[in-house]
């Protein structure tokens, strides 16, 4: 029986690699993967009964904390709120993400993104609606109609293209009633105070042009817009702020636009005022009614500022709420 030493298996091993190396060196050299810098194409597809829903990302805009961002609140206790989920204290993540509603018979985007000036003016860091709407597999012409619900830039301005023409050539371009009749309003728009509000009316008018009022048509509050998805006042982020119900047989999801805006703030705090919205009072109050009726009934939530692919659900927490993100499901 053979005796191992260290001497043996020193020299066992060197003979090994005597015997390998011929061989290694006839292996290319390996070349490291160049890095790709790039995130794929973001959508997600559910359904609610027999609809097909497909969440289309707009991207993420980021900023440093405004100290206002919260107006009656301290610019301290928002960062405590961002450092409790885990976000950056000094940066604010604002995500846009946009549904497409199949029902069979119509398809419908509620909803466009910032569109596609922000998209070049950004390096396509938001702006992204068309880009992924082509990789989830729908052309722009096929829309039957656009939904809208509300008239801030985020969610209109993708309506158009950065020549102002038409982004969705074939959609009847379907609005909130009271939202429509404030914001194209010249009283209104005259009265408007300096700042965020008379940006937002010159907006509006910008993107409102002669093509897109062609096809405009209003839908009122409790009402469907189109079958199986039905219109909910919820006002306060903007005097004619709509969210949507979308139901089939026993399904249905809150399409809630921006009553919380983004959920690891406003669903944990409702009592703050984002100073993004036009009445906080009434944002407040719209914002806790919402809340308490998707918690109570166990509703799925889909929230335009949520985290893609933007799907929650709501339950109380103590006096406030909290969101739990829906389960990501790799099968429709």
């Amino acid at each position: 029986m053979t005796a191992l030493t260290r001497r043996t298996m020193l020299a066992g091993s060197a003979a090994a690699a005597a015997a390998f190396t011929p061989f290694a060196s006839m292996m290319p050299a390996g070349a490291a993967a160049p890095v790709t810098g790039t995130q794929a194409a973001s959508w997600y597809r559910y359904k609610v009964g027999s609809i097909e829903i497909t969440v289309v990302t707009d991207g993420l805009n980021q900023f440093p904390l405004p100290a206002d961002f919260v107006s009656n609140m301290k610019k301290e206790d928002v960062q405590a709120g961002l450092a409790a989920a885990y976000m950056d204290k000094e940066i604010f993540f604002n995500p846009y993400n946009p549904i497409v509603i199949n029902t069979g018979s119509k398809l419908v985007l509620v909803d466009t993104g910032v569109g596609e000036t922000a998209f070049i003016s950004s390096k396509g860091k938001i702006g992204q609606n068309q880009t992924n709407l082509l990789a989830a597999g729908f052309d722009p012409k096929a829309f039957d109609a656009i939904i809208v619900s509300h008239y801030h830039g985020d969610h209109i301005n993708g309506l158009i293209k950065a020549d102002a023409s038409i982004a969705f050539p074939n959609a009847e371009i379907l609005v909130p009633a009271v939202e429509h009749n404030f914001w194209m309003n010249d009283g209104e728009m005259s009265r408007a105070p300096k700042g965020r509000m008379e940006t937002n009316f010159k907006n509006v008018r910008r993107v409102f042009n002669a093509d897109v009022m062609k096809r405009v048509r209003t839908y009122e509050w409790n009402k469907d817009v189109i079958p199986g998805v039905t219109a909910v006042g919820t006002p306060g982020h903007s005097t004619g702020h709509t969210s949507f119900i979308v139901a089939s047989g026993a399904d249905k999801v809150y399409v809630q636009s921006d009553v919380t805006h983004v959920p690891f703030l406003f669903v944990r705090n409702p009592g703050w005022h984002a100073f993004y919205d036009q009445d906080p009072l009434a944002a407040e109050a719209t914002r806790r009614k919402v809340l308490d009726m998707v918690a109570n009934e166990r509703m799925m939530v889909q929230g335009f500022h949520f985290p893609f692919p933007s799907r929650a659900y709501v339950e109380k927490n103590g006096m406030n709420y909290r969101e739990v993100i829906a389960s990501w499901n790799p099968s429709i």
